[in-house]
């Protein structure tokens, strides 16, 4: 008897090899062919192909507006974010619901289980079809856009799957305040904890000639905090290395320089480049806070990239970042918002030696409970075990 085949829906997904994008979801389609036949259907981007396979894994990408370089909604970073950077890209949502629930249409029954990322849109259009599935909640497609008709659709989403994952605790709980009588399961995506590490050190790397390095990785949008990173960076005469892009960028570069912050703005880096990133830098941070909207950080798998290549974290106590960084433990863990701790936490970091190790080294202890290998086999298990 074959594999079953696995349906995978996505809307952030690498739009071709060595890609910017997060590529949290091919990688755990990756290890899931070792059990399934997995097919990734997810949203056209300009200059990325139509079909092909990315290591080992089918990938679809369909057309949701008729003309394709206007195809801008969810490339780069996400939905919501490109909609904030360009008021007028919303009017392509419907084009995009009605898209997915066509390609569904025609597609679903060659399938026999279907893994749906994100409540929106992949949840709420998987919802109007009988085939059964497994929804994936992430971040903010939980904790915004709770008003209205895009909460009942996502109650809907909630009640009608079979099996609904969350990738942190607090996630959990925003899901049973939509949906009270859910116990949804627990279970983070994860690192390739063997692709990182200290062997990809490169001496003044980022040209700072003996200074101490500060890290960012990230979308530089509000939820990420990065405003608050560069104000307690002031004086601290380290480098702050921030690599990533986004709707913030301009204003943050603004930011630094107005401060006399010493700031590099990397821009956004491929994986492949990544590694030498972490590894070349000395302290991780995630400064992340609560949106205006509600968005929140669902784990943020930076931070266990950076664990992966032996940096300490300091990072802010939201969203699902808690679950991954105990206080004193494996990290720092700051209040929102609050420049002053997040400054001495970095400090304190850079100073103690005794206290750098530590972190470091439970920090690397930590990511192997996030391996890829380990959370492909949850995943295989609920999908198997879920009546799916």
């Amino acid at each position: 008897m074959g594999k079953k085949k696995l349906l995978v829906t996505a809307s952030t997904f690498p739009r071709w090899e060595g890609d910017t994008e997060p590529r949290f979801v091919l990688d755990l389609c990756k290890y899931l062919t070792e059990w399934f036949e997995v097919t990734v259907l997810v949203p056209y981007a300009p200059g990325a192909g139509e079909k092909e396979i990315l290591e080992g894994v089918t990938v679809i990408r369909y057309h949701y507006f008729p003309v394709h370089k206007w195809e801008t909604l969810c490339y780069p970073g996400a939905i919501v974010p490109r909609i904030r950077e360009k008021k007028i890209r919303i009017l392509l949502v419907p084009f995009l619901f009605i898209a997915l629930y066509y390609q569904l249409l025609v597609r679903l029954k060659k399938f026999d289980l279907v893994h749906a990322h994100w409540l929106i849109p992949q949840g709420i259009v998987q919802s109007f079809f009988r085939k059964p599935y497994l929804v994936t909640g992430h971040g903010g497609d939980v904790t915004s856009l709770n008003k209205g008709i895009f909460r009942k659709l996502k109650i809907r989403c909630l009640k009608r799957a079979k099996r609904v994952t969350v990738v942190s605790e607090h996630l959990k709980r925003k899901v049973q305040e939509l949906a009270p009588d859910l116990e949804p399961v627990v279970l983070s995506m994860g690192v390739d904890a063997s692709k990182f590490g200290r062997q990809h050190f490169v001496e003044n790397y980022f040209g700072q000639n003996d200074k101490k390095v500060v890290l960012f990785v990230g979308r530089l949008a509000e939820k990420k905090g990065v405003t608050y990173l560069i104000t307690a960076m002031r004086g601290s005469g380290a480098l702050l290395v921030i690599a990533g892009d986004g709707p913030l960028r301009e204003s943050l570069e603004k930011q630094a320089a107005e401060m006399g912050v010493e700031a590099v703005f990397l821009g956004s880096k491929t994986h492949e480049e990544l590694k030498t990133v972490y590894a070349s830098a000395d302290l991780f941070a995630a400064p992340s806070v609560t949106a205006a909207d509600g968005d929140q950080e669902g784990l943020g798998l930076v931070m266990l990239e950076a664990m992966a290549s032996g940096l300490p974290v300091v990072a802010n106590d939201s969203g699902g970042i808690s679950q991954v960084i105990k206080n004193g433990v494996n990290g720092l863990l700051c209040q929102e918002k609050n420049v002053e701790q997040l400054s001495a936490a970095i400090a304190s970091v850079l100073e103690d030696e005794e206290l750098y190790a530590r972190l470091s080294e439970n920090g690397m202890e930590t990511v192997w409970q996030y391996d890829y290998r380990a959370i492909a086999e949850k995943y295989k298990s609920i999908i198997c075990g879920g009546n799916l």
